[in-house]
């Protein structure tokens, strides 16, 4: 490193340092992001309003009802007595599902015979409707097994305590089901994503509207210097960043880590370079600040939210987001940082992701010099 790059790399780090607010955002904004979106981004979906209209009101409806309510993810709100009053309970949102329980329902059962049980379901919200189905379904099925193992018993066929066919289903990796371990690791992506990459966006930028850009025309640096003089600051900034909220991760969320802190480490720092990298590409072809936040927010922080598989798995889309998520730097450090912190997986697993990374961040800083060497021409 030439003695001109130092010499730019202190003057971005004195800039930092000075400028209260962009130190803010360089630092207490990606933790603050990250403690209210790991609080506030909760996907289990448990204490569900559930009311019940049992038209039976036998013993049999009640040791059906009472599956419900002996489970963590139904909470009883009340029972309903008429059709009426079971519309306006879901309609003013104090349940999200009733449960109707036919009339026959003790009689056909004890008669060997199927009966339907109507399940209504609030789908406003598509998400939380289809966890609500499916917890139906897991706690219906349950009870029908008990009941056939009670049924055939009474036959002479099996002993009451057996049940003809049980799952025994064991969980990898997140055994307690929840969604910290996959949330917050991807809310590290997102950030190390979007604020490095903002400052970034502005370093060049800034100085077009200042006119000290034309200090750099004039001087005798080297395109290649300029940028890597900038981006220097920037990384390092970022790497902290890095740190404190895996720490955060760790001790705020307790978040299953069982993997290498040295592979995540070396993943971050390479996807921090390449997320720097983008943000100078943009800072080079912009002319104000507002222009280059926006572009930002939009060319990095919106696809990274939606094809980075944070949320909806990248094998779950279509063909045509699939693409788009294969030019996206946090989709590649996004199964490296889920899989390194709940999977434990080493380095030579994810080396296709870091040969992605690695050409992706070769590409966007030789646009970044392309671009610069534009503006100064």
């Amino acid at each position: 490193m030439t003695s001109r790059v130092l010499a730019i790399v202190r003057k971005e780090t004195r800039e930092i340092l000075r400028d209260r607010v962009y130190l803010g955002l360089a630092i207490v904004v990606p933790l603050v992001v990250t403690l209210l979106l790991g609080l506030g981004f909760v996907l289990d979906v448990k204490n569900l309003p559930v009311a019940f209209y049992d038209q039976d009101r036998s013993a049999l409806s009640r040791e059906y009802m009472y599956s419900f309510t002996n489970s963590e993810y139904f909470h009883l709100v009340g029972f309903v007595h008429d059709p009426a009053e079971l519309e306006r309970m879901i309609q003013s949102g104090r349940v999200r599902a009733v449960v109707v329980i036919p009339p026959d329902f003790s009689r056909k059962l004890q008669g060997g015979k199927p009966v339907a049980v109507q399940i209504l379901v609030d789908g406003s919200f598509a998400g939380r409707a289809q966890v609500v189905c499916g917890y139906v379904s897991a706690i219906d099925a349950q009870f029908n097994a008990q009941f056939l193992s009670a049924y055939l018993a009474g036959k002479g066929m099996v002993r009451a305590s057996t049940i003809p066919v049980s799952t025994e289903g064991r969980v990898w990796y997140n055994p307690s089901l929840e969604t910290k371990n996959s949330i917050v690791p991807g809310l590290l992506v997102i950030n190390l994503m979007f604020y490095p990459g903002l400052l970034a966006a502005l370093v060049v930028v800034r100085e077009k509207e200042r006119g000290t850009i034309f200090n750099l025309y004039c001087s005798p640096v080297r395109r290649w210097e300029v940028i890597a003089g900038k981006a220097v600051p920037y990384i390092g900034v970022a790497f902290v960043d890095y740190f404190l909220i895996f720490l955060v991760s760790l001790t705020v969320f307790q978040v299953r880590f069982v993997g290498n802190f040295l592979v995540l480490t070396l993943a971050a720092l390479l996807y921090i370079t390449c997320c720097i990298g983008l943000g100078l590409v943009i800072s080079v072809f912009c002319r104000t600040q507002v222009a280059a936040m926006l572009v930002t927010f939009i060319g990095m922080m919106t696809p990274s939210m939606l094809f980075s598989g944070m949320v909806t798995p990248i094998a779950s889309m279509d063909r045509s987001s699939q693409m788009i998520s294969h030019v996206i730097p946090a989709s590649y450090f996004m199964g490296m940082a889920r899989g390194v912190y709940m999977k434990g997986l080493g380095f030579f697993y994810y080396l296709p992701d870091f040969l992605a990374l690695l050409a992706f961040a070769a590409v966007v800083y030789l646009v970044a010099l392309a671009g610069f060497r534009k503006k100064a021409g």
